[in-house]
Formats: C-alpha cells, structure tokens, sequence
C-alpha cells in the first residue's frame, strides 16, 4: 500500500501556508496562524480567508480544510543556516517526511485515487531564518485548482471514494481538463445526478462495472431530472468506475452524471441543471460544493486527485476507471440511457 501511495505521490500539493506566508517580516496579522503550527496528531484545522490568518483548530466532526497526521522536525537535514528551500524541495521534503506518516496515520489505508490528498504544512521564510524546522503533514480535500476544500468528519473514518454529492456541477477547464464545482447556471462539464454504491467483496473490474453502473446511472438520471428527455437537450448520462487499488482500501462509491457529448476528443460545456424542480428533496453528505472556488495563491502543484480526465470517445466503448467524480466516461451510453 505505501508503495502504490509514494507512486502517487507526485502529484501530491504543498500546503498553501508556505507560499502565502512565506517572505516579509512577520507581522500581527500573520502570528494568527500559530494556532495551526502549534497543532498536534488528529487535530484539524479550518480557515476562511485567503491568507490563512484566521486559521484555528477546530473538532474535525466540523468543517475543516486540513488534518494533522504528524509532526516532523528536518533540523538535521536543515540546520539554521540552510537556505529557504524552493518549491521542488519543499516537495521532496514533503515526501520524505509525510508520505510514510499518512500513510501509518490512515492504517495503511489511503486510496490513492481518493478524495484526501497529502499535504504539509511548512514554516514560512521568518520562522525558518530563525532556526524553526517542524512541519506539519496532513490529509486534506482539494479542488481540481488547488484550492483547500470543506471536509467533514476524521478522515481516519470517512469514506475516501472520488465523489462528489447529487447537484454539483463541476467547470470545464482550460486544456480539456475538469475543473472546480461551479454554480450549474454557469457553464459546466458535468452535473452529478447521483452515487452508486458497490457491495463488499472481491474486485470488480472496470469493464464489469460497467453495466452495472449504465442501469444504475440510468434509475437515477431519470429520478433526478424528473424523466426528462436528455436527448433532445444534446446530453447523455455518463459515471465513473473505481480502479483496482482503490477498491482495495473501501473506497465503492461512484457517480453518475450527465454532460454533453463531445466534439471529437474535447469536451462540451453546457449551462443550467436538468433536475426536476418538483423533485424531492436531494440527501447530501455534507454541505455540497455548489460554488466556484478560489485557488490557493501559488500553488506548487496538483492534488492528488485533480487528475485531469480525457473526453468521452464515441470509439473506445469503455468508461474511465480513474475513479474521479471530475473524470468523464469514455462510453457513449446505450441510446435507451440517451432518451432518460
């Protein structure tokens, strides 16, 4: 399981503490996020505003944007008078010193396609001229840009499947990539119709899961848009399937969605929401991410799990089994999901 987590490491995105509070002397307003250098193993941690100067500790049964899963000190690859290391360094570091302690922390547990990404939280440029060489690793739920979202619950106990909750419509992004949520009235790739859960048991391949998902994803579409012909609107139902390694840890849930077809190889954005307005109303697991988010001010790379997806091919016949919400079908679907 480690193995498989360093491989999916690379990907991994240095916390935004050290390039937002990195520089410049340390000022009042900046000695507020002591709160979250002080913070222990199994605390979390919440903030609000872009710089990060309201960050505090909070129950992590509360939203919260961080999860300490240890401390580590680098002093003796780092004495004082080292220089303040760059991003690449800072990834490497990060790497050395939390891949591992993540991991331990989740019981060797952690999907590598999930929805939690790896995370430190560094020094700032003062702090680390003054000698200071603690970080702090964590776990932490990010958009596709990079930006730190809303989490619920230990991640020790949550379900990491990709997912996100019935009503959220996600961007499209520049290169043909998918992007943040996003208000459905804005133009979008996907909007997410429903979740499927897998039993427990053995691995079911992708290209099992398959019709499984195709009849489910088909119940659902039509309950949430209320029998609506998508067809005639140019839009068809699509899902996700779970890959290998993250069915080894738990993770069984995947979404359904509906999108546009694409054009060739690219995907199509389309605006508004095809749920019934007369509809019950949706169940969520949290507070669903139905607005645009910020990005985080210089990221230094993606979250783990903001691996850009590729179109729909008409060709392939094969959804994605990259287990991302964010990562469309390369199935067509069969034309009795079409019309549903």
């Amino acid at each position: 399981m480690v193995g498989a987590f360093v491989g999916a490491f690379g990907l991994l995105m240095l916390s935004a503490f050290t390039s937002v509070l990195a520089g410049g002397p340390l000022t009042t307003k900046r000695a507020l996020v002591n709160a979250a250098y002080e913070a222990v193993t199994g605390e979390c941690l919440n903030w609000e505003k872009p710089d990060l100067s309201d960050a505090q500790k909070v129950d992590c049964a509360a939203a919260h944007k961080f999860e300490v899963t240890g401390t580590a000190d680098i002093t003796a690859a780092y004495p004082k008078e080292a220089p303040f290391p760059n991003a690449e360094a800072w990834e490497k570091v990060a790497q050395d010193n939390c891949a591992q302690a993540s991991t331990t922390y989740m019981a060797g547990k952690l999907d590598p396609k999930g929805k939690y990404g790896v995370s430190t939280l560094n020094p700032d440029e003062t702090r680390w001229k003054s000698g200071y060489r603690q970080l702090r690793c964590g776990v932490q739920v990010t958009a596709p840009s990079g930006a730190a979202l809303p989490s619920y619950g230990s991640a020790k106990t949550q379900d990491q499947s990709n997912v996100y909750d019935p009503g959220v419509c996600v961007a499209l992004g520049e290169n043909n990539t998918v992007g943040d949520p996003i208000e459905c009235a804005k133009p979008h790739a996907f909007e997410i119709v429903g979740v499927v859960q897998h039993p427990e048991g053995p691995f079911v391949t992708p290209e099992a899961q398959d019709p499984i998902m195709s009849e489910k994803c088909a119940a659902i579409a039509a309950e949430y848009t209320g029998g609506a012909d998508l067809k005639a609107r140019n839009l068809l139902v699509t899902w996700d399937t779970r890959a290998e390694e993250s069915w080894a840890v738990g993770s069984r849930k995947a979404n359904c969605k509906i999108g546009a077809p694409p054009q060739g190889n690219n995907l199509v954005a389309w605006e508004g929401t095809v749920r019934n307005p007369n509809g019950a109303p949706l169940t969520t697991a949290n507070p669903p991410q139905t607005t645009s988010v910020k990005a985080q001010d210089e990221p230094t790379g993606a979250p783990l799990h903001s691996e850009s997806g590729q179109p729909p091919s008409s060709e392939s016949g094969k959804p994605s089994d990259s287990g991302k919400p964010d990562k469309p079908s390369s199935n067509a679907p069969p034309s009795s999901t079409e019309n549903r």
